[in-house]
């Protein structure tokens, strides 16, 4: 498994967990995959997958502003 792939799949899973839609979800991963490949390094020790999935989660906010309960 690639790191790209890693991280679209992860997301996915965290945004569903979280209550966003799928559809959604998958917008907020394929942000998070754009910022991996933007991003020169991560904000700390081993947490570029922390940044990606913020980053997913933000996107995935404007796309769907009220998750399901």
């Amino acid at each position: 498994m690639t790191p790209v792939q890693f991280i679209e799949k992860n997301v996915i899973s965290e945004l569903v967990k979280q209550g966003f839609d799928v559809e959604v979800a998958n917008i907020g991963a394929r942000e998070a995959v754009a910022y991996y490949h933007r991003s020169a390094s991560a904000s700390g020790k081993s947490k570029m997958f922390d940044d990606c999935l913020s980053i997913g989660k933000a996107w995935a906010t404007k796309y769907q502003p009220k998750k399901k309960k």
